[in-house]
């Protein structure tokens, strides 16, 4: 089983069909998703320290291309399936917001249904 880690915060294992979004909150760390997990929203969003996925979905790419210099920078936890071991940063928690709750709990799978593609650069080492 995949084996997330949280520096400065929990380490847990987790099926490999989990979606990320899912498994953070899931194990204590109250990430924000706004949206719901459709990619809409960037709440969600996080930073990889080791374990980046080469794959993301076609919404993804569109969401973060949106601007914000956000496309190799950060990518979306409603948008990675816990596949391998990944070590990262959420950007966004509940408790460092105004938010009264993170958002409409996210769907089981990914969504919209996920078109996958090559991450389209090379994820910076760290």
């Amino acid at each position: 089983m995949p084996t997330i880690t949280i520096p400065d915060g929990p380490s847990f294992e987790v099926t490999a069909d989990k979606r990320l979004v899912r498994a953070i909150e899931e194990n204590g760390v109250d990430i924000l998703h706004r949206c719901g997990g459709f990619a809409r929203c960037t709440t969600c969003r996080v930073d990889f320290h080791e374990g980046e996925p080469d794959k993301m979905t076609q919404a993804e790419l569109d969401r973060l291309s949106k601007g914000q210099d956000l496309l190799g920078n950060v990518r979306l936890s409603c948008q990675i399936l816990c596949d391998h071991d990944m070590t990262l940063t959420p950007f966004y928690t509940l408790s460092d917001s105004n938010y009264d709750d993170p958002g409409p709990t996210p769907e089981d799978h990914i969504t919209p249904d996920p078109v996958w593609i090559d991450v389209p650069y090379k994820a910076p080492a760290k």
